[in-house]
């Protein structure tokens, strides 16, 4: 399978230049993260066909998943399990119902209306986490022609890797093994 840290967000963009968490919570992607999108869908145009996208709740994982979805023409599925680890104000998603609103082709009625939790979460439940979705994933039919779009502290609980937003990453569950070298967009 392969994983994709969503796209430059508004957040990553204010981060990067301050180092301080000035918002906004549960950010859209910048023109700049719309491109990495395009660029990575461009990128999986030419490998061989995901059969499903896997996304994330927030806005910044949805944009990024409907992007690549509209490229490569495959359905996008919403999974909490895939979310990132609530620390900063970007962690705070926005309910199913807005959600909804914005991607009504897009189910979220299994969400629950706060899924993204209260309090900052610890590495050993993000590792759990992590851990349930592999053994989850292990058990897909087509688990090799699967895209997840997720999160750095997602993706680094999962592999043990640190990647830079856009960057692919291919993945077998089976193993627990990550590439060592990530697949970024040109």
């Amino acid at each position: 399978m392969l994983l994709i840290r969503h796209a430059q967000s508004e957040w990553n963009l204010r981060f990067s230049r301050t180092r301080i968490d000035a918002g906004p919570p549960d950010p859209v992607l910048t023109p700049a993260g719309r491109e990495q999108a395009r660029a990575a869908a461009a990128l999986l145009a030419g490998l061989p066909p995901i059969r499903t996208i896997v996304a994330s709740p927030y806005r910044r994982c949805l944009e990024t998943a409907v992007l690549i979805a509209d490229r490569i023409g495959v359905p996008v599925r919403v999974d909490a399990l895939v979310r990132e680890r609530c620390a900063f104000s970007c962690d705070r998603g926005s309910p199913p119902g807005l959600l909804g609103r914005l991607w009504p082709e897009l189910a979220f009625d299994h969400l629950d209306e706060s899924w993204w939790g209260r309090a900052i979460e610890s590495q050993p439940s993000i590792r759990r986490r992590a851990a349930e979705f592999r053994d989850l994933a292990r058990t897909w039919p087509d688990q090799e022609r699967a895209l997840v779009v997720t999160h750095w502290g997602f993706l680094r609980a999962l592999t043990g890797l640190e990647v830079e937003n856009g960057t692919l990453v291919r993945y077998d569950p089976t193993s627990g093994v990550a590439c060592e070298e990530a697949v970024v967009p040109a």
